[in-house]
């Protein structure tokens, strides 16, 4: 009889968890990748029995567009940058998400009033502060290392091959910030055809040595493979190659570019009830903290950033680390959104006919 209930009850368990449904989720991979997992998908999937599958990819909209274009859509859950989650929104294909309820602070402020400002939108919910910043290797540069953007452009001082996002956002901004413009006139000055011509003017200057990427992985290896003596990465890859696996690499905060990136519902997403469920967990201050606490890209409300501490693995203080600590500010700027989603076809296209010049 024992025998019976136990079988009944692994039964009830196990179908329980079948109803519970399932969910993809398309990240970024790598190290961040990770950091999700440990940190967000795994607790969801034991805390609601909805089983999460990951897939990666290297951003934009492409994959996303031709899911909903072609009504074959099995993505769910997509993290995005914020141009994309605006540019997504406008076409149609991402879901609206004015009826999603987000949990108040641990202390019971209201959501809207601890999440950053600008962090979420009409299709998007804010997720994580990262920033693309200046990386090198230590042993390029002994004597009298490089500390500005300036320096990352300055191939005479400071030789070796640099590497690069093959995408024009960030690298006219960190161009023209290396040509003497304060963070503030950044996104006046590139809305004039001067302005454009100056930045491209500046990238020419290390067009001959530059090696683009594409992936996030990629920044670092090519430092730890010696491919490049600088690069362009994202801030959390270059924490986890410096603490994680031991390499001389030091990161050069002057004029990084802070984006938010955002969680996105893909329009007819065949779970759609479970992918709002994902959400409004990914909302709550300690489940961000959880992944700052993995990775160093900072979390997107207020309340949050009292619970961010110790690294999990190797007990680094993960504050100093995060863009937004106040010793990493004292020069940055933030990435505008709504100025990509308006002028990026054009500037893809420009940035596209420049590569192949």
């Amino acid at each position: 009889m024992k025998r019976n209930i136990f079988v009944s009850f692994a039964f009830l368990f196990a179908f329980n968890l079948n109803a519970a449904g399932e969910l993809t989720i398309v990240s970024w991979g790598g190290s961040y990748a990770k950091a999700s997992i440990d940190g967000i998908f795994k607790p969801f999937e034991e805390e609601t029995g909805i089983k999460v599958n990951v897939e990666d990819y290297n951003g934009g909209l492409a994959q996303i567009r031709a899911q909903v274009e072609t009504g074959n859509v099995h993505w769910d859950v997509v993290d995005v940058e914020s141009q994309d989650d605006l540019i997504g929104c406008d076409e149609g294909l991402l879901e609206y998400l004015d009826d999603l309820e987000l949990p108040d602070a641990p202390d019971g402020t209201p959501a809207e009033e601890d999440f950053f400002e600008g962090a979420n939108s009409d299709c998007g919910l804010g997720n994580i502060v990262w920033a693309t910043v200046i990386a090198y290797n230590s042993s390029a540069y002994e004597n009298d290392p490089p500390s500005t953007m300036s320096d990352f452009f300055d191939i005479e001082k400071y030789p070796g091959k640099r590497g690069m996002r093959r995408t024009p956002e960030v690298n006219l901004e960190f161009a023209l910030m290396a040509d003497g413009v304060p963070p503030a006139e950044i996104y006046d000055l590139l809305s004039t055809d001067e302005g454009i011509d100056r930045a491209f003017k500046k990238l020419d200057t290390i067009k001959d040595s530059i090696l683009f990427w594409q992936a996030g992985a990629q920044p670092p290896q090519l430092l730890a493979d010696k491919e490049v003596a600088m690069t362009t990465a994202y801030n959390g890859r270059i924490f986890n190659a410096i603490n994680l696996e031991k390499q001389p690499f030091v990161i050069v905060w002057d004029s990084h570019v802070r984006d938010f990136g955002q969680w996105v519902i893909v329009a007819g997403a065949p779970n759609l009830e479970n992918a709002k469920k994902f959400l409004q967990y990914a909302a709550r201050s300690s489940s961000m903290a959880e992944v700052s606490n993995r990775i160093s890209y900072g979390p997107l409300r207020h309340s949050a950033w009292e619970l961010v501490g110790k690294h999990v693995d190797t007990d680094i203080d993960m504050k100093p680390h995060m863009p937004t600590d106040p010793e990493n500010s004292k020069n940055f700027l933030v990435n505008d959104a709504e100025w990509w989603a308006e002028h990026r076809d054009d500037l893809v296209f420009r940035f596209n006919a420049w590569l192949n010049r």
